[in-house]
């Protein structure tokens, strides 16, 4: 997983500037990642130490052990297949719009339109849930340490100052990042290496294997086990997302057609592996399960550090997930941002033309754009958990249908499809059904109740507000489009030949 050697890069970098012109672009960013640098960007974003937990008290609501574990199994075969499908079609379309682009080329206009509209919204709540997440770790650090509150006007003020800290480190370009990036791989590896060791040598006291792989635990109050176990894969699903930062960073990538392909497929088997280690010693160290689903810090995993270990070791724990969760939420402003810079490149947004500048090489106006909407998107946490979750589910109800829209329209267009260097061959179209077919499997679990109303009525605290994202979202692109889209947004067409690229070139 090394680097290209600088002068490999770039004689890389000349080709793949060559390519960008092909498919319609003035290269204007500037290429510093290499093949780690590039996976080190989407295995950062999908964060076991961040998903994992955040959302293990969830886990153990629905389904418990069992589901968590060997859900997490199953669901990383199916996402490692979802990905490998979308690296095909990025090797050959690697351009910092990604998602919406290779639709746009596949399917036409109103494809890339919608598209991108899901893939940006995903990607703007995807900052709001990681940085939160992390806001709230720290919040029960602080507590730990000095006995704060983490009182939700004061969760609010730390996630904001976490938004300008991502914001700042963002603005010195990708070089920074690409650096941030490849520390933040090690630092999830040893980090779960470090957590899971400790847990498994300190405690006297760990659960059995028929426990931790078999133990059934449905506290949702739906009496269909097979409900609550597709349910609780959703524990899964939230964390394996964000893989497609690889895509967008591939205008800043050298060899891109390779190394964004390879960056998304190894970000995910790497997280597939680390997670299950995580899950399974998180798991065997549960000293109280009913009070590490009350804890009182709000975060499961800390009461699990307290029980096993005391305070002195929880705080420690508590720090290395915190600092895995800020290298999460920087990899994810950065891949938002290119995803932000160039939708307006095409016109897509309000304000196109101020969120496309580039200084430096870097889109810095499209940086405090991302922090900015996630901030907004975070506004209802202040007086709703529950509406905060609605806002959140943006991510997850907008990025994965998205991932499956150019992957069907490369099935659909199997005879014109023209592959990359890194595909699947003649495995790409049934890779591809199986990928589509997951992708609506869990859009639809997205969208059921989570929990049971109470006397058969829907409250605040029981509604799933994952479909009215998704509509809203579809809503907002369907109105844009109406008022301004179908005039302003137009993605250049491709050069037709590389003798036209070549004679690009030359007059730039």
């Amino acid at each position: 997983m090394s680097d290209t050697p600088p002068a490999h890069r770039r004689t890389a970098s000349v080709a793949d500037d060559d390519l960008l012109r092909q498919l319609g672009y003035t290269p204007v960013l500037t290429r510093r990642m290499g093949p780690f640098g590039n996976f080190a960007i989407s295995f950062s974003v999908i964060s076991v130490l961040s998903g994992c937990m955040t959302l293990y008290g969830f886990g153990l609501m629905t389904g418990g052990p069992s589901v968590m574990l060997w859900g997490w199994v199953a669901v990383g075969l199916m996402v490692l297949l979802v990905g490998a499908g979308l690296a095909e079609v990025t090797s050959a379309f690697p351009t910092s719009g990604a998602l919406y682009y290779q639709a746009e080329r596949l399917g036409g206009r109103r494809a890339g339109w919608y598209t991108g509209w899901l893939n940006l919204l995903g990607l703007l709540g995807a900052i709001a849930g990681i940085d939160y997440g992390a806001a709230m770790f720290t919040g029960a650090f602080l507590n730990l340490q000095f006995g704060i509150e983490p009182t939700p006007g004061k969760i609010m003020a730390i996630y904001l100052c976490i938004l300008l800290l991502h914001a700042g480190l963002n603005l010195f370009g990708v070089g920074l990042a690409d650096t941030l990036n490849k520390i933040s791989v090690w630092w999830h590896l040893a980090g779960v290496a470090v957590i899971v060791g400790v847990l498994a040598l300190v405690p006297s006291h760990h659960q059995s294997p028929s426990f931790v792989f078999g133990e059934f635990v449905n506290d949702t109050g739906w009496s269909s086990n097979l409900y609550v176990v597709m349910i609780g894969l959703l524990l899964a699903q939230y964390t394996f997302s964000g893989y497609d930062a690889s895509a967008h960073l591939s205008e800043e990538t050298s060899n891109a057609q390779v190394s964004a392909a390879r960056g998304i497929v190894r970000a995910i088997f790497w997280s597939w592996l680390a997670g299950f280690v995580l899950l399974a010693g998180l798991t065997f160290a549960i000293q109280d399960y009913a009070a590490t689903q009350a804890s009182a810090t709000g975060v499961p995993p800390a009461q699990i550090f307290l029980d096993a270990l005391g305070e002195g070791g929880a705080k420690a724990l508590l720090l290395i997930v915190i600092v895995a969760q800020l290298f999460c939420g920087n990899a994810e402003t950065a891949a938002a941002s290119r995803m932000a810079f160039a939708f307006s490149r095409d016109g897509a947004m309000p304000g196109s033309h101020w969120w496309r500048q580039v200084r430096n090489g870097t889109p810095r106006n499209a940086v405090w754009l991302s922090v900015i909407a996630a901030a907004v998107l975070a506004l209802p946490s202040l007086y709703s958990p529950t509406a905060y979750a609605a806002v959140t589910a943006i991510n997850v109800i907008g990025i994965t249908p998205a991932y499956a829209i150019p992957i069907y329209l490369r099935v659909k267009n199997r005879a014109t499809f023209q592959a990359g260097p890194w595909n699947l061959g003649r495995w790409g179209v049934p890779v591809g059904c199986i990928a589509v077919a997951w992708v609506t499997l869990v859009t639809v679990l997205f969208c059921l109740p989570q929990t049971r109303p109470e006397h058969g009525w829907v409250s605040v605290t029981t509604f799933n507000y994952a479909p009215v994202a998704l509509v809203v979202v579809l809503t907002l692109a369907w109105v844009w489009w109406r008022v301004a889209g179908r005039r302003n947004y137009k993605v250049p067409a491709a050069s037709a030949s590389r003798e036209l690229a070549a004679l690009e070139e030359e007059v730039v």
